[in-house]
């Protein structure tokens, strides 16, 4: 991915989201814009104006910590959208992933027995492996059961944005289907600016932006998030509709890849229905 490219397009996205009215500015007239100004951004860092349009073109190797610091503090960016700008910095200076390069794994991890048995101990919530790229590398018995839509008959390695984007069931497995999009691209535009050199993702997001007009314009937009912890709504085939947590978890065996666990409100119809789930499973397995 352009680097350059990169940053400029992220702090004017940034930029164009603060009003003057955010950033405690006179609006003023005759406004040609409906964020901040180049000026008024600079103003806000305490730099030159002429320095902070350097940056905005792209032209950010070298800014030292204490300048990306007051930049997003200007544009009060969040703790991940932060940390991206850092990641954008550190890659124009040619130090991806917070002065380091992410260290590739040897091997998959579904090879690692070890990676399945700790799946294969979590039997009330659904448990999974995701990498990077979004693929769906290793579940328990119950996240097989309830990512069946995503996983299908086999074929190549499933993979959560091309079933979020390419595949029409989507649209009923997750209800909220807006946001499950809106987070998945912000989840992957995190990573990119993490690794910018990472050809997997590269070729997903090329591959997402010629046939999904929604992605296309959902990577444009140039947002991040981390996932960490919250609930979802989904609307599985089998036993309908569920809520649930989630946890996100660092496998750090594998960099880049993440444990993921969906449980349910003890007592609730949702820890029912996964209860029916997972009898559901265990039939099907039996059957076979």
């Amino acid at each position: 991915m352009d680097n350059q490219a990169e940053v400029r397009e992220f702090l004017m996205s940034r930029r164009a989201k603060i009003t003057p009215e955010l950033a405690c500015l006179p609006a003023g007239t005759n406004r040609r814009v409906s964020g901040l100004r180049r000026t008024e951004v600079a103003t806000l860092a305490g730099v030159s104006v002429e320095y902070y349009a350097k940056l905005e073109r792209g032209a950010i190797a070298g800014a030292s910590s204490s300048v990306l610091d007051a930049i997003a503090r200007a544009l009060q960016l969040d703790d991940t959208e932060r940390s991206h700008l850092f990641n954008l910095a550190r890659a124009a200076d040619g130090i991806p992933l917070s002065g380091r390069i992410r260290r590739r794994a040897t091997r998959n991890p579904v090879s690692r027995p070890s990676l399945q048995w700790a799946l294969g101990t979590i039997t009330e919530g659904i448990a999974f492996v995701r990498d990077q790229h979004q693929d769906l590398l290793a579940t328990n018995d119950l996240g097989r059961a309830f990512y069946s839509p995503v996983i299908g008959d086999a074929g190549r390695t499933p993979n959560l944005a091309r079933f979020q984007f390419l595949d029409p069931a989507s649209r009923d497995f997750y209800p909220d289907w807006q946001v499950f999009a809106e987070m998945c691209v912000s989840i992957m535009r995190a990573e990119a600016g993490r690794d910018p050199n990472d050809k997997g993702l590269q070729d997903l997001v090329g591959e997402l932006s010629t046939k999904s007009d929604t992605f296309r314009t959902l990577w444009g937009a140039h947002d991040v998030r981390t996932h960490g912890a919250g609930t979802k709504r989904f609307n599985h085939p089998v036993v309908g509709e569920l809520t649930l947590a989630y946890e996100e978890l660092a496998i750090t065996a594998d960099p880049g890849s993440v444990l993921m666990i969906y449980t349910a409100e003890p007592g609730s119809s949702s820890a029912e229905r996964l209860r029916l789930l997972a009898s559901w499973a265990a039939t099907s397995v039996a059957a076979d």
